[in-house]
This record gives C-alpha cells, structure tokens and sequence, in this order.
C-alpha cells in the first residue's frame, strides 16, 4: 500500500526497514548461537563459523539456520578467512539484514576458519552448540570415520591436537606433579631408579591421553586412540578446529 502497488519499490521500502532494524537491533548483546560447517570436497576446502544471535529459541529457527549455512557456504566458495570480510561483502550483509528483519534479533558472525587442502570431515553437535572441523592427508576420505573423530573432538574436547603442541613448561610441570607423587609414596624409596622412571613414563601417558586428541583411547572403540584408528584408514591427521558457542577463544 504504501509503494502504491509497485512491487520494485515495496521490497525497497521493505529492505530499507530490515536495515533500520539490524541499526536498531546491533548494539544489543548476541550471547546465544549456533556453529555451522561447510566442506567443498571437490576443492579440497572447509569452513566452520559461529554465528550468533541474542535468544536460545531462535538458534534452531529454519531462518537463522539457513542464515549460518549460506554465510559459511559464502566464506569458503569466496576464498573469506575472516568474520569482518565475511561481514563487509553485500551478499553477507544482505542475508543477514533480512534475516534480522525478520526476526528481531541482532545476529552476527563471530569466528570463522577455513582450511585448504587434503581430506575434511564434520560434525555438529544435534543443538548446533558445537561444531568440529577436521583435516587430514589421504588418498581417500573415508567420510563416516572423519565424522566419528570429529564427534570424538566434541565430546572429548582435547587441550593439543598431538604431543608436539604440548608446552614445555606444562609438560615439566607435569613430570614434577608426577615425581612428586612417587616421593610421597615410602614404597617407592626402596625401587631402582629405572623403574621410577617407568613409573613417571606410565604417569605421562596416562596425561597425554586425557589431553592430546592422537592419545586418546577413541570412543567407538578404546582399544585403539585416535591416532591408530586413522592410520587404519590409510589417514594422517593435519589440524582441526573446534568450536563451541560462547568461547572466548
């Protein structure tokens, strides 16, 4: 009505009101939200995001959905590395002018990685709070482990991805925490010095496999970590990112 039948100039007015609204939506907090993935693996490229929003119910809203998905399909196919690129190019800030509009929330891309190169898997987490990106070198990409790992990210949450990430400083403040275990114990004052040793090895390892994801004991099956269960399928794990909602980092 007010664009006098025009239906070019009523989708004008309407945008124009959309844009008001993430103006009029902006400053507010944007705590809630949702991690989104997305592979090429034609191109041997992924992305993870996070995107976020300000209500719990709104993360599983079809709109703020499709929004996540189309911005991280955005940032791979267009080569984007960054939240403030992603954010700054019109078809971004098309779809998240209308999306905002229509819901009335403020919403806004928070983190963004993309990887290039070799074999990727996923998974996100079913309430979209947390999300795993992996990559690896193979010849071929066997897509339902890649996701197990991937769900093995989310759930075990490891500190390093392998023993080389492991700070020195940490890892001897560990060999002391380890040592000073053994000093405690009288039964250990009349065992030789190797099998101390052996004793402050089996401690390390014990760490390792609670902190460093190639260590640990794989959850679908904790005979084998997660390091034998790739090398079992002919795979070589090269990084993973892992997000969750919230994080600072």
């Amino acid at each position: 009505m007010e664009a006098n039948g025009d239906m070019d100039k009523a989708i004008d007015k309407i945008r124009q009101k959309f844009k008001d609204a993430v103006i009029k939506f902006g400053e507010r907090e944007a705590a809630e939200g949702r991690v989104a993935v997305f592979i090429d693996g034609a191109k041997k490229v992924g992305g993870i995001l996070e995107m976020r929003c300000e209500s719990a119910p709104v993360i599983k809203s079809p709109q703020f959905v499709a929004l996540a998905d189309n911005l991280i399909k955005e940032a791979v196919t267009s080569e984007i590395d960054t939240v403030e690129t992603l954010a700054a190019t019109p078809k971004a800030q098309e779809q998240i002018t209308e999306t905002v509009g229509l819901i009335r929330e403020n919403m806004k891309p928070q983190r963004l990685a993309r990887l290039q190169g070799g074999v990727m898997g996923s998974y996100v987490h079913h309430d979209g709070s947390t999300g795993v990106l992996l990559q690896a070198e193979g010849e071929k990409a066997d897509e339902q482990l890649l996701r197990d790992v991937c769900m093995h990210i989310v759930a075990r949450n490891p500190r390093f991805a392998q023993r080389e990430e492991v700070p020195a400083d940490l890892l001897n403040k560990e060999k002391e925490i380890a040592q000073a275990q053994l000093d405690a114990d009288p039964k250990n004052k009349s065992k030789p010095a190797n099998i101390l040793e052996k004793i402050i090895e089996g401690k390390l390892k014990t760490w390792y496999g609670e902190n460093v994801l190639l260590d640990q004991p794989f959850v679908k099956d904790d005979t084998r970590s997660v390091a034998d269960v790739l090398k079992g399928a002919g795979l070589k794990f090269t990084k993973f990112v892992r997000y969750k909602v919230g994080e600072k980092s």
